[in-house]
């Protein structure tokens, strides 16, 4: 049995996910293909890095959902690959099911464990906005979209294999031609390892400043409660929960958040969560695995100032 992880690239980084779908592919077993489509051979030797034994690499103008799909269909028939692991990404979940149809196979969305053995594999999504989880078991072929962050990145060196293929996706009608993210933040919220996100503790537009210093600092993407973004105090593209964003990141720090139940099914799967709220009895108590009960305006500034201290 083979696996093929469909790598991405943001700008000229691979992101951190393609190494993510590689190390989830190990833990599926048999020889690991990783597709890098607009890729370098200095991205290739990341995705090695990860547990790749193949890197194929193909070249297309502009992405195209259809085009990706007839490359990844093509390279997983030529490698003989049972399952194809894509980024839960918006380009990953445009392509999925297209995917899985060229495939003739079965697609599962976030994805957060996978489990392999023979022509079978288990995986773990969550389900009813996170407050549970399913465990299925899918034969092959099938297509996972893998939630960013729930992954380990596995050290691995093995022989080092590029592969290109001609295959330029064919003729397609749809081509994504341009990207406006002049409104977004240097760090994706999907992408992130570390989030600080604020809620209607933070007062108003005017505060957000003090957040955004203490994400720079740290290297966080910036988030944000429904009730902050129903204010108009931040934009929606910054919103984390049920009718926002689903994220799972290594750390996420909720600042003036009461933690209500659709907030928390956006964050609940975080490593480790840091609540800050002058309220005792918030219900994000419950699930932080640190807490701090005072005033965030006092609090922020001095994570902030010691952060800078010791990062320099």
């Amino acid at each position: 049995m083979s696996v093929l992880a469909v790598a991405e690239i943001k700008g000229d980084a691979l992101k951190k996910i393609s190494k993510e779908l590689v190390s989830a592919g190990q833990k599926i077993g048999g020889p690991v293909t990783a597709l890098l489509i607009n890729g370098t051979d200095d991205h290739a030797k990341e995705l090695f890095s990860a547990g790749a034994d193949t890197v194929v690499k193909a070249t297309v103008s502009d992405y195209s959902p259809q085009a990706w799909t007839n490359i990844a269909a093509e390279v997983a028939k030529d490698k003989g690959a049972k399952f194809v692991l894509l980024a839960h990404s918006v380009q990953g979940r445009d392509f999925a099911g297209r995917l899985a149809i060229a495939l003739e196979g079965t697609a599962v969305a976030d994805v957060v464990e996978v489990k392999g053995g023979g022509d079978e594999v288990e995986v773990r999504k969550p389900i009813y906005s996170g407050k549970a989880f399913a465990n299925i078991k899918l034969k092959s072929p099938a297509v996972l979209t893998i939630r960013p962050n729930s992954q380990e990145v596995i050290d691995h060196k093995g022989p080092e294999t590029i592969e290109a293929t001609e295959s330029n996706g064919g003729d397609v009608k749809d081509v994504l031609k341009d990207v406006d993210a002049s409104a977004g933040s240097t760090v994706t919220l999907a992408d992130a390892s570390i989030i600080v996100s604020g809620g209607r503790g933070i007062k108003g537009p005017e505060n957000w400043p003090l957040l955004q210093g203490l994400c720079d600092t740290i290297g966080a993407a910036l988030g944000a409660s429904r009730a902050a973004v129903d204010a108009g105090w931040i934009p929606h593209s910054h919103q984390v929960g049920q009718t926002g964003k689903t994220v799972s990141p290594n750390c996420y720090i909720a600042c003036g958040i009461s933690g209500a139940i659709q907030h928390l099914a956006g964050m609940g799967s975080s490593k480790y969560i840091v609540a800050i709220n002058k309220d005792p009895d918030a219900p994000i108590f419950k699930v932080a695995t640190y807490g701090v009960v005072d005033d965030l305006f006092k609090v922020v500034p001095a994570l902030t100032d010691e952060f800078k201290k010791v990062l320099g």
